[in-house]
Formats: C-alpha cells, sequence, structure tokens
C-alpha cells in the first residue's frame, strides 16, 4: 500500500505518493502513476514523536526550511508569511536535492516552489561560465516571468546572475549575457537549443533542471525539443518537472529521465474551484459577436481576457469591440515581443480593459485584475480549457468565465466539466432588459461615486456652482432639469438603453430546446438533472453523492465503494438513480452517523462522494 499524506489547506489539498488512480481527469490519461517513493520509517517515526506546536512552525513559515537569513529576509520584504500548500510539500524534497514531479494548477505558488531551493542551493556558485541550472518553460511570456520571479527571490543574493533566452529577442545580445557568466538560465525550448547547438550554452556545470508546464509544452508540440535537450544534459542532475495535468506521454518522460522522483499532487478543493464561477451561452456562430458585446455589457468589462482559435479571428473580434467603444488590444503570435510586453503591462496597470488572445500568446500572463475569461471559440482540448479559465481567480480571487458553444459543440461541455471537476452552468444570452438594467446601475454608480468625491479644488468648485447658477436663471431651469442636462451630457449623443430587435435570441433558444429533445430520443439511456427521481421506499433513506454521468460512475462502483466502507451486503443497497452531477443512493433506514462521516471521504471515480441526506 502506498503511503498517503495529504496537507489541508483553505484553497487545496496534496496528496503526497497518491494511490494508483490516475489524478487526471484528461481522457489521455490511462497509463499508470508514477512510483513515488515512500516516507521511510524514520521519518514516520518523527513526525509522531514532534509535539504539535513544532509541527505548527515547520507548517506555517518558511523559517523551517533551512534558508539563509538573506533569503528569509527578502521574503519577510516581499510580505510572504506563510508558504503555500505546493511549497509546503515540495520545497523540503528540492532542498535534500531529490528529483520531484509536481502536478498543480497555475497560481498554486509553483514558481516560488522550484525558485527559493535552487537559489538556496546556487547562493555560492563560484563557476559563472557554466549555468548551474537550467529552466524550461513553453513561451516567452512564461520565460519572462519565471526569470522575472528569480530576480525578485534573489534580492538578497546580488551575485547570482539570472538570464531569460526566448525567440523573438536579439540573439547576439543573450550570447554576450551568457558569455559574461550566469548561474539560472530561463528559456523556451526553440531557443535553448539553438544556444547548444552554437556551443553558446554550456550545459556541462548544470546540476538542476525544471521543465515548468510540461503538459503545455506537449500539447505546443515541444516534446521531441525537450528530450533532445535532456539527452546533452549531464546524467548526474535534479530534474524537477510539473505540469498541471499528467497526459501519458509526460508520465513516460517523468519515468525516463528521473530517478526515484517525490510526486506530489495538488487538487483544488470544492471551495477554491468554485471562486470561478464558470458557465457557457449556446449559440449559432453567426451571432458570436453580438452576444460577445452583450455580455460584456451585463457581466463586467474590466480586466478580461477573450480566448480565439486563430490570430486572424483576434483581429475580428478586436475591430469589433473598438467600434462599440471598447478600450481593446490583442496578442497573437503576429505581435513583436516589444510589443507584447507593452501590451502585457498595460492590462495590468488598467490601461486597456480587453484583451483577444490565441492560446499560445497568452501562455504565461499572470494578471491579478483579470476578472473575466471569454472562450469565444472553444478550446481543441480539456487541458486548454483548465489552462484558460486559470488567468482568472488567482490567488484566491474571484473570477468569471464563459464558454461560447454552438449546438454541435454541446457534448463537449460534459468533458470539460469532468476536467474542472465541477457543473458548468447554462447561461441565457443577455437580453434588452438586461443590458439596460445592467447600464442604469453603472449609471448609478458614476453618479454616486461623483457625488461623493467632489472636486479637490475649492476654487474650481466655486466657479462651476456659479456657472450653473447662471445657466439656471439664464434658460428658467429648476435642479432637476439642470441635473438631467448634466447626465446627458456625461451619457453623451448615443441613446443609454438598449431598444435593437432582440427575436433572434428567442429563435436560437427555441433550436437548442429542439436540439435537446432530439438528444433525448437519440439517448434515451441518459437521465438528466431536471427528471424527478422516484421516491425511496419506506425502509430506506435517500442520501446524494457529488458523482454522476459526467464522472462515468455505473451503479457497480457506487454499491462497492459503499458495500467496503460500511460492511454492508450489496444487496441491501437500495435503489441508485444516476444523473449528470449527481447521483441518488438509497440505505437502510438507522445506519449509525459515523459511517456516513467514512463515506464522505470516499472516493469514486476520483471524487469525493461527500455523501449527504437528501432530507
Amino acid at each position: 500500500m502506498t503511503n498517503t499524506k495529504e496537507f489541508e489547506d483553505t484553497s487545496c489539498s496534496i496528496d503526497l505518493n497518491p494511490p494508483d488512480v490516475p489524478t487526471s481527469t484528461s481522457d489521455e490519461d490511462t497509463s499508470e502513476p508514477l512510483q513515488a517513493k515512500k516516507v521511510s520509517s524514520n521519518q514516520k517515526m518523527a513526525s509522531q514523536n514532534s509535539s504539535p506546536s513544532d509541527q505548527n512552525s515547520n507548517k506555517l513559515g518558511f523559517d523551517g526550511f533551512g534558508f539563509s537569513n538573506e533569503l528569509l529576509k527578502t521574503l519577510e520584504n516581499k510580505g510572504y508569511k506563510e508558504p503555500s500548500p505546493i511549497q509546503q510539500a515540495a520545497i523540503p524534497e528540492l532542498m535534500l536535492g531529490r528529483d520531484l514531479v509536481g502536478q498543480a494548477q497555475t497560481g498554486t505558488g509553483k514558481t516560488a516552489a522550484f525558485a527559493l531551493p535552487l537559489l538556496e542551493r546556487l547562493k555560492d556558485n563560484e563557476n559563472k561560465n557554466k549555468p548551474a541550472a537550467l529552466v524550461l518553460a513553453p513561451t516567452r511570456e512564461l520565460a519572462m516571468q519565471v526569470a522575472e520571479s528569480f530576480r525578485a527571490y534573489a534580492a538578497g543574493h546580488p551575485s547570482l546572475k539570472i538570464l531569460a533566452i526566448y525567440g523573438g529577442a536579439d540573439f547576439r545580445a543573450q550570447i554576450n549575457s551568457l558569455k559574461r557568466g550566469v548561474d539560472i538560465v530561463v528559456g523556451t525550448p526553440g531557443r535553448v537549443m539553438d544556444h547548444m547547438r552554437q556551443g553558446t550554452l554550456i550545459t556541462t556545470g548544470l546540476c538542476s533542471l525544471v521543465l515548468d508546464e510540461a503538459d503545455e509544452m506537449l500539447r505546443m508540440g515541444f516534446i521531441d525539443d525537450v528530450e533532445w535537450i535532456l539527452e546533452q544534459l549531464p546524467k548526474q542532475r535534479q530534474m524537477v518537472l510539473f505540469s498541471a495535468t499528467m497526459p501519458s506521454e509526460i508520465r513516460r518522460l517523468s519515468k525516463r529521465y528521473l530517478h526515484e522522483p517525490a510526486e506530489i499532487t495538488i487538487k483544488s478543493r470544492a471551495q477554491e474551484a468554485r471562486l470561478i464561477r464558470q458557465r457557457f451561452i449556446t449559440l449559432q456562430n453567426s451571432y458570436k459577436l453580438e452576444v460577445l458585446k452583450r455580455v460584456l455589457e451585463v457581466v463586467t468589462d474590466e480586466g478580461v481576457i477573450i480566448f480565439t482559435r486563430t490570430k486572424a479571428i483576434t483581429l475580428i473580434v478586436a475591430e469589433a469591440l473598438e467600434a462599440a467603444g471598447h478600450d481593446v488590444a490583442v496578442l497573437n503570435g503576429d505581435v513583436p515581443q516589444n510589443q507584447r510586453e507593452r501590451t502585457v503591462e498595460r492590462l495590468r496597470k488598467g490601461g486597456v480593459n480587453i484583451l483577444v488572445a490565441t492560446d499560445v500568446a497568452a501562455r504565461g500572463l499572470d494578471v491579478d485584475r483579470i476578472e473575466l475569461v471569454i472562450n469565444y471559440d472553444i478550446p481543441f482540448d480539456s487541458e486548454a480549457y483548465v489552462h484558460r479559465i486559470g488567468r482568472t481567480g488567482r490567488a484566491g480571487r474571484s473570477g468569471e468565465a464563459i464558454l461560447f458553444v454552438n449546438y454541435r459543440e454541446r457534448r463537449f461541455v460534459t468533458n470539460l466539466e469532468r476536467a474542472v471537476g465541477q457543473p458548468i452552468e447554462q447561461m441565457e444570452i443577455p437580453s434588452n432588459s438586461t443590458i439596460n438594467e445592467s447600464r442604469l446601475n453603472r449609471l448609478r454608480k458614476r453618479l454616486t461615486d461623483a457625488a461623493s468625491t467632489g472636486r479637490e479644488h475649492e476654487e474650481e468648485t466655486s466657479l462651476i456652482e456659479a456657472m450653473l447658477e447662471e445657466v439656471s436663471q439664464e434658460l428658467k431651469l429648476n435642479q432637476e432639469q439642470l441635473a438631467m442636462a448634466a447626465i446627458n451630457l456625461a451619457i453623451g449623443q448615443a441613446p443609454l438603453l438598449a431598444q435593437g430587435d432582440e427575436s433572434w435570441i428567442k429563435q436560437s433558444q427555441q433550436r437548442g430546446l429542439r436540439n435537446d429533445r432530439r438528444e433525448d430520443r437519440q439517448n434515451p439511456s441518459r437521465r438528466r438533472n431536471e427528471h424527478k427521481s422516484i421516491s425511496p421506499e419506506s425502509h430506506m433513506d435517500r442520501f446524494r453523492v457529488e458523482v454522476g454521468h459526467r464522472d462515468r460512475v455505473k451503479p457497480g462502483n457506487l454499491v462497492g465503494a459503499i458495500a467496503n466502507e460500511t460492511g454492508l451486503q450489496g444487496r441491501k443497497i437500495g435503489r441508485i438513480q444516476i444523473f449528470d452531477c449527481y447521483s441518488l443512493v438509497d440505505l437502510p433506514k438507522g445506519m449509525p452517523e459515523s459511517i456516513f462521516n467514512e463515506l464522505r471521504k470516499v472516493k469514486v471515480m476520483n471524487r469525493e462522494l461527500k455523501i449527504h441526506r437528501t432530507s
């Protein structure tokens, strides 16, 4: 039996050395999990003998990792007080020099999890002619971001040199920096290969390698390049691999190149996942632009990323939104690197509110003010969807994600629900009345803010008041008429309320309903959430468990799990009704509550049952 250790946090739970069940929900992930090294008996004994206070002190602070005073001071100055779950689990292993595989979503603190131990172990590095650590990232943006994080953490060790190398930047400048000597190189696979082939990046002194966002490198077609790089590196070196998902190709890579790695899996708990509200809208492709404008009216236009499938569509969408009066920028593969950097900085500082981007161009973006992600085109796979919505709801903040799908694409929503482990709600196309309510609320807020703040300069206020008095007397206007004139001036010439024809919305909804009925006829065995359940028998109580059709659960899975945990014979378990997102199970009355406390934690199809009575 594998040894399992879990860390609880308000945002995540951590499973070290997980059981032999794949944690990824990707359909590609059919291989067995990596074999992780078990915790030794000495480690168990040390954990048991330590007092609760000792354990709490080790868990809560960075000073329990053996970091130098310089690094601890840097973390204190940056406001770091408690390590995140992945940092708590990964840093001790990396400080020991072990290989490590970490499965974690973006925004969980994994950059610091590998950067801090590397910096601490390299702080006395004297061989500047040969880099001691190499970090591979899938995109230029992520490489720049990781390198900047290294520089920030290395503030207490100014002698350490960090260099980012990526395509689109001056090759000669990178060569000159490498010649002057660096300790840590962060780069994209293609540019790293170029330097290695030309002999400008010497890897014979390398003692640590990090693969960041490994699954994204696979999806972007870089995995062969990564393997070529790995074949050229010294055999004796520490290797760290981080990935949001674990498809079979990444597992194969890990088994081939890592030596007895520690394996860490960060699983987002339900309350954290719900920080990102996920919805989908069913629509015809010809109405996408109109629906997009309506969504921006009623949700937000502050800090938005709109994902499209191609570079050409980014331009079409951006031009349409600009014509509608939005502040928009484009990020795709044709945008020069220096312009890309300026665009991201404008988005970060609020100089632009909406970014229209392709998947590749937006990888590695870490902008706190992103409140909404719109999937204008459905992503190619569930991993891409996970990465997209990860641009919002970061660091414990709330966020929203909206997916546009046509009627043929609706069947893929279930796959995406399995990937994120929660339902994706259906959202209606915003009507004129909804838009008008939103516009009036925004106008009310502007008036309230203006009334509460006032003018900073008393002299200006006096002059404006005198002018208003003159206008009022000259035109014989009362206060209400004068206020309405000021509002009309603020609104401008465009009408405040939406008044266009919206019959197409109703037609679209009716078509969707017809498609649903057709699907029900073609799939009579599929039972939907809205169908009424059959009442339980008199000697049975009804319970709800949080697994359903989307998890591919079968009645036998539930019977086996409940029987194994409770000792109840399978034939005594009553009716089981499976719906899209949950199931109903009838159990004999009078069962002890302690049994249900254990059942709540039991997993079926890699999801906790969270069993509870329905009434």
